[in-house]
C-alpha cells in the first residue's frame, strides 16, 4: 500500500517547524523555566501531527473507494479480448 504525497516540501516544512517547536520546548523545559508552556507545545504538535496523519489516511481511504467504484465491474482483459474477436470475425 503506498500513499501518494502530494507536495513533499509542504511536508518537509511541516516537520522542520515540528522539529523546532520540539527543540524549543526542550529548551525552555531544560532551563526550568515555563514548564506549563512546554508541556503544552508539545501537546500541540503531537496532536496537529495526528490529526494531519489521520486526515492524509482518510483522504487516501475515500480515493481508494471512489477508484474502486469507478472500475467496478470493468475487467480490462475479457473486454479487449472480446473486442478483438469481434472485429476479427468481421473481417
Amino acid at each position: 500500500m503506498s500513499m501518494e504525497l502530494p507536495s513533499l516540501r509542504t511536508w518537509v516544512v511541516f516537520y522542520l517547524l515540528s522539529f523546532v517547536v520540539l527543540l524549543w520546548a526542550a529548551f525552555l523545559s531544560a532551563q526550568g523555566v515555563m514548564l506549563w508552556v512546554s508541556l503544552l507545545l508539545v501537546l500541540v504538535i503531537i496532536g496537529v501531527n495526528f490529526m494531519t496523519v489521520l486526515n492524509q489516511i482518510k483522504l487516501h481511504a475515500a480515493r481508494q473507494e471512489l477508484q474502486r467504484k469507478l472500475t467496478e465491474g470493468f475487467e480490462r482483459g475479457k473486454a479487449q479480448q472480446e473486442g478483438e474477436k469481434i472485429e476479427g470475425n468481421k473481417r
